[in-house]
């Protein structure tokens, strides 16, 4: 069989992009939960959220340093396998990857190092300060990373000369009909991610009987988050879903399962098999008129169907349609897990029920689960176009030989399998060590009022302390 070197090109930046998405989607709430926690520790005193801010750091940055590694090589693929595509559209998508290094990842490596290492090497302030500042400097990564990728599905303020495309308007480039909608999706999404993380974690070792006071209190945050994150989350999916609905009909189409070339009175299809050759769907289980009730607010409402475009137009429709109702199940799923949680909580039996703990802490992989078929919704569904209606993936692949390819995706895919092990064996043995004691914790501030005291002076304190009470040493013991 003759291999295709545009599927195998882009079967390796599936894959790669894949696996990298796995590690932001968890740095960037994890971050922003730590500088809650430590912000919180300031404001009250209670040792309980400096308990949580130390132990979470450690997984933080493990995950941020799998996130750095991976992400490497997403860069030089566009050069490697996609170099007609770096070529026409390089003015636009390169100034918007530099400004995710010069604004976000240099922010964040200029002050990781303060949250890591500096807790007693600086004042308590400015450590705080330093993870806001490495929790933000996510957030802005996140706002490039999408800019750029919103642009590819919504492009807006260029225009195509001498076979490139030139920037016109960097505003409408940015701030393309797309970007906002995809840019909160995302960034409640990786809140999200962390959340069921934590939570999962949480429940573990309450489940387990273990760090009983720091799984309630892990537990008991992370369930009030996600009491308000979930349904805004769906909210939030609700809008980008109407504005798929005006920029991308076809997406839409294939995400509902729609053929028809317009079609009203839309029902929402619980499931189904679609048959891209036979162009219908087999098995349908339906709600009549709900689909275009959500998507055009009547049940009347009137929808593009796949039939609209012809077939080479179509993205791959079974990938899309089922990877949407993952997302949205984990997404349903995860907003009947809060209001369990609330009613529970309401009940006095949150830390009691079993039932409720042992589910919640397999959860930790739902959020990235959801968030990787979210992706495949949005890349799958844009196909066959790298940029949407311009330019077909198929006309930038680079002309590589086709088992150059796949070597280079066997070595990716074996060499990720390695590190995605070491970095899960690393997570578990923190997991299982289990936070520092409370009482160890306020040990290590012996003889100080914060943090901001240097480690070796604090040691020093203790020391001379011990020293003056030596009769060995005293003056007076002497005689």
């Amino acid at each position: 069989m003759e291999l295709d070197v545009s599927i195998l090109s882009r079967l390796q930046f599936a894959f790669t992009v894949s696996f990298h998405i796995i590690f932001p989607s968890i740095t960037i709430g994890l971050a922003t939960l730590i500088a809650i926690w430590e912000g919180l520790w300031l404001k009250t005193g209670n040792p309980q959220y400096l308990q949580l801010a130390k132990f979470w750091i450690k997984p933080f940055a493990i995950t941020f340093g799998m996130g750095v590694v991976s992400g490497i090589v997403l860069s030089y693929e566009f050069g490697t396998n996609f170099s007609k595509f770096s070529e026409m559209a390089g003015a636009v998508i390169g100034p918007l990857m530099a400004y995710e290094v010069l604004t976000a990842f240099f922010l964040e490596a200029g002050f990781l190092g303060v949250m890591l290492f500096g807790w007693q090497r600086v004042s308590a302030r400015m450590h705080f300060f330093a993870t806001v500042t490495v929790a933000v400097g996510t957030w802005i990564s996140a706002f490039w990373i999408i800019a750029a990728n919103s642009w590819m599905q919504t492009p807006q303020g260029h225009q195509f000369v001498d076979g490139k495309f030139e920037v016109v308007s960097w505003m409408e480039v940015i701030f393309n009909p797309s970007m906002p909608y995809r840019f909160f999706h995302m960034l409640l999404a990786a809140f999200i991610t962390a959340t069921f993380v934590v939570m999962a974690t949480h429940a573990w070792y309450l489940r387990k009987g273990q760090h009983i006071d720091f799984g309630r209190k892990g537990l008991s945050m992370t369930l009030w988050i996600a009491l308000v994150l979930t349904p805004l989350q769906a909210w939030v999916g609700d809008l980008h879903g109407l504005n798929v609905k005006e920029h991308q009909p076809v997406k839409l189409a294939a995400m509902e399962g729609i053929w028809a070339e317009k079609e009203a009175n839309v029902p929402l299809l619980l499931f189904a098999l679609p048959d891209m050759k036979a162009e219908k769907n087999h098995y349908e289980v339906a709600v009549p008129g709900l689909a275009s009730l959500i998507l055009t607010h009547s049940w009347d409402g009137e929808l593009q169907g796949l039939k609209s475009v012809p077939a080479a137009d179509r993205p791959n429709v079974p990938m899309v349609f089922f990877s949407f109702r993952v997302m949205v199940g984990i997404g349903m799923l995860m907003i009947g897990v809060a209001l369990l949680g609330a009613y529970l909580r309401w009940r006095g039996t949150l830390y009691q029920s079993n039932w409720f703990l042992w589910p919640v802490s397999f959860m930790a992989p739902t959020g990235i689960i959801a968030v990787l078929a979210g992706w495949y919704v949005v890349e799958i569904g844009r196909q066959p176009w790298i940029i949407y209606g311009l330019v077909r993936t198929s006309e930038v692949v680079s002309p590589l030989p086709a088992e150059r390819v796949l070597f280079s995706l066997t070595l990716f895919v074996l060499t990720y399998s390695l590190l995605f092990a070491v970095y899960l064996y690393f997570m578990r043995k923190l997991i299982k060590k289990g936070p520092a004691p409370v009482d160890h914790l306020q040990q290590q501030r012996i003889g100080v009022k914060a943090s901001g005291y240097a480690l070796s002076f604090t040691k020093t304190l203790a020391t001379d302390a011990e020293t003056s009470n030596s009769p060995a040493t005293d003056p007076k013991g002497a005689n």
